[in-house]
């Protein structure tokens, strides 16, 4: 299928040859008709993307704090490599999709295959989209008039946050697309409607609905304008949906207002407000979310948790449903807003010069013939048949900042690339020089050229892929944690005993392929110590999915368990019995700032220090070894300092947490044979160490490890 990118790195705005997406639980796939190209908002992701270095830099000077802080951190090449790796995900672009359904995934029961629906799906042939984001089209509305269903809901938004009432004077700062829709829906609710806009056109049309045109650019005076018709009494309501870097434009809303008056910003403008401003007249501010209740919220968009109807009458979807309903009853005309429709394949008439167009809205129409083809290939690659070969799940950012680039220093060949969404999979294909990429990771699984798959995906599915790999007589490698719970580890067990001879199973514990942490080991041998690791890991948002328990098992199962490994190869031993405490009055509630202690069969106690709480200015990791009156100290993995040691007291290089090693034996291992590169039995008692953190969490005591 074909989608429109936004490439951040080269600025261009491309049509891309993608795997149409897999339908998930919870999300129904859609065969696109129309979409509507919001001119505001893609106009600024494209200039963004068109922007040089210096210019992106100084439109996030948030960001670029980050990247001073990781360069003092981390060091300037790792710092770099990261910021270009994301700056080489592309954008994909637009929101206001229609299409019908072909097909619904696990759990929804509201729509069926042929239903026409629209949604916040990408300008793409086929999109996937989550049940919650997701409306019916009424009969009589078009394809062309369901397009405007999402940009139409935030507006709406913004009204409902107004909370106008009939006879009030609203002013709509900015007529545009969004501003046009705003003001009919306002005349809809009784309220005399101000329209502010410098182009004339617009302002035409809009009068065509009974709104009180004013044109600045013809020397009228906005505020004025305002005072005259309200008697001196300023308006009750502004609505900027207005798109200008320009701090005036909230100025002149305050002067235009009454007292107590409301201002709502549904647009992006200049903030730098005056107090004075807001203080004489008590005057309220807010910025409207995008759609309504449940943007942004994970379990309401992702997993389909609705909001009860008594308590939240208008969440995203209702609003959806709101404006096609406006829509389908006359009361929002949206087809006078319809400057022009083009074909997909012309979509740069659209894209090319958006600043020069002076359109209000434009409609893509897609072709009615569309394969589903799951798998792509990369023109550019032209590899030899044979086997030795890899394949990959997932193509998140670990998958592109790290796995990629060390599989391409090491020679690796990769095969395939997959990811669920498709478009993923297709960018880390091109970077990874892989054959093809597809969103059906079983073309990976039948593949007999394929010889080791490595699977980065979220946590969650790591256990079920693992197991069909092996039971796929391949070999298999996956990005840390093996699984989430005991079950899967037994059924994950016994799997690898029934794979046939040589197929190998590695967990990506990296950091004990170091060559500080090697260096490291060589030096205190294999009796008892006692070790200290500090992980500085950082906040995490708690609506991030890592801390979803089902999802990604928590901190500690899903990140602490690389410095369990890393213990366990400092020690040389196994872990016998391990005691968890974590900070606040619900620790079972908040696994980020926890302490570990093991014990171990040689003897050897180790303490992790698992801590989210600290600056992100300071390293991230150290460790410390104590062993036969000495003291070794490992600092953020660029330097190794020896206490007491005869013959070392120093080893420093740029950051090594051990990919590049541990990629570059994975690929000979495939190719040349041999044991896996940490004992399975090893990877096991690292798993059940991590799973009894958990449990001494509850118990609150020490658990031991059968």
């Amino acid at each position: 299928m074909k989608q429109i990118i936004q490439d951040l790195k080269s600025g261009a705005t491309v049509l891309e040859e993608v795997p149409v997406p897999q339908v998930k639980g919870g999300y129904v796939l859609i065969k696109t008709t129309r979409t509507l190209v919001s001119l505001g908002t893609e106009r600024m992701l494209v200039e963004f993307g068109k922007a040089n270095l210096i210019d992106k830099a100084r439109q996030q000077p948030d960001k670029v704090k980050q990247v001073l802080d990781k360069i003092k951190t981390d060091g300037l090449q790792p710092t770099l490599e990261a910021v270009f790796n994301k700056l080489g995900q592309p954008l994909p672009l637009g929101y206001c999709n229609v299409g019908k359904v072909v097909a619904v995934g696990r759990g929804v029961t509201e729509f069926q295959v042929g239903d026409r629906v629209a949604s916040n799906g990408n300008h793409a042939e086929y999109v996937c989209v989550p049940q919650n984001l997701v409306a019916k089209i009424p009969d009589n509305v078009s394809d062309d008039e369901a397009a405007f269903t999402v940009i139409g809901s935030i507006g709406l938004e913004g009204i409902r946050l107004l909370k106008p009432e009939l006879g009030e004077t609203i002013v709509v700062v900015g007529l545009g697309l969004i501003g046009l829709i705003v003001a009919q829906l306002l005349r809809a609710n009784g309220c005399r409607v101000v329209g502010v806009e410098f182009d004339q056109a617009k302002l035409d049309l809009a009068a065509q609905w009974g709104v009180i045109p004013v044109n600045p650019a013809k020397g009228d005076d906005q505020v004025k304008v305002v005072e005259e018709l309200t008697n001196g009494i300023g308006a009750d309501g502004v609505i900027i949906t207005a798109s200008a870097h320009d701090d005036s434009i909230i100025h002149n809303a305050c002067l235009m207002s009454r007292k107590r008056g409301r201002i709502i910003l549904v647009g992006v403008i200049g903030l730098n407000m005056r107090r004075d401003d807001f203080y004489k007249k008590e005057l309220s501010f807010q910025v409207s979310c995008s759609y309504g209740a449940g943007r942004y919220d994970e379990e309401y968009e992702n997993k389909g948790h609705d909001y009860p109807f008594a308590y939240v009458r208008w969440t995203e979807k209702r609003n959806f449903q709101a404006i096609l309903g406006a829509i389908s009853d006359g009361g929002l005309k949206v087809k006078p807003l319809i400057t022009e429709e083009v074909e997909l394949a012309d979509y740069n008439e659209i894209y090319g010069d958006m600043r020069k167009r002076g359109s209000i809205a434009s409609i893509i129409m897609y072709p009615e013939e569309v394969a589903q083809n799951r798998v792509v290939a990369i023109e550019e690659v032209h590899a030899a048949a044979g086997g030795g070969k890899m394949g990959i799940i997932g193509a998140g950012n670990y998958t592109g900042a790290t796995v990629v680039p060390c599989l391409t220093k090491c020679g690796a060949k990769v095969k395939y690339i997959a990811s669920a969404g498709g478009l993923s999979a297709k960018t880390m294909a091109k970077k990874a020089g892989a054959e093809f990429a597809t969103s059906d990771y079983q073309e990976i699984l039948k593949d007999p050229e394929v010889g080791m798959v490595l699977i980065t995906t979220r946590h969650n599915l790591h256990a079920k892929m693992v197991k069909e790999t092996l039971e796929a007589g391949k070999s298999v490698f996956v990005e840390k944690p093996l699984c989430l719970h005991p079950e899967e580890l037994e059924e994950i067990s016994e799997a690898y005993k029934k794979a046939g001879k040589g197929v190998t199973l590695t967990v990506g514990y990296n950091r004990r392929f170091s060559p500080f942490a090697v260096k490291l080991k060589s030096m205190i041998g294999d009796g008892p110590k006692n070790i200290i690791a500090t992980m500085n890991a950082g906040f995490i948002p708690p609506e991030v999915w890592v801390h979803d328990l089902e999802v990604g098992g928590g901190r500690i199962i899903g990140e602490a368990c690389h410095f369990i490994d890393l213990c366990s190869y400092l020690s040389g031993s196994k872990v016998t019995a391990v005691c968890m405490n974590a900070m606040g009055e619900n620790p079972q509630e908040n696994t980020d700032n926890a302490t570990i202690l093991l014990k171990y069969e040689n003897g050897t106690n180790a303490v992790i220090n698992y801590f989210a709480n600290g600056s992100k200015a300071y390293q991230k990791e150290r460790v410390e070894v104590f062993s036969q009156e000495r003291v070794f100290i490992l600092d953020n993995w660029r330097k190794l300092e020896g206490f007491g040691a005869k013959g070392f007291s120093k080893m420093k290089g740029s950051m090594d947490k051990g990919q590049k090693d541990e990629f570059r034996m994975l690929n000979e291992r495939m190719l040349n044979g041999g044991e896996s590169l940490i004992p399975f039995d090893s990877i096991v008692n690292t798993t059940k160490a991590s799973f009894a953190c958990i449990e001494s969490l509850k118990q609150k005591a020490w658990v031991e490890i059968k």
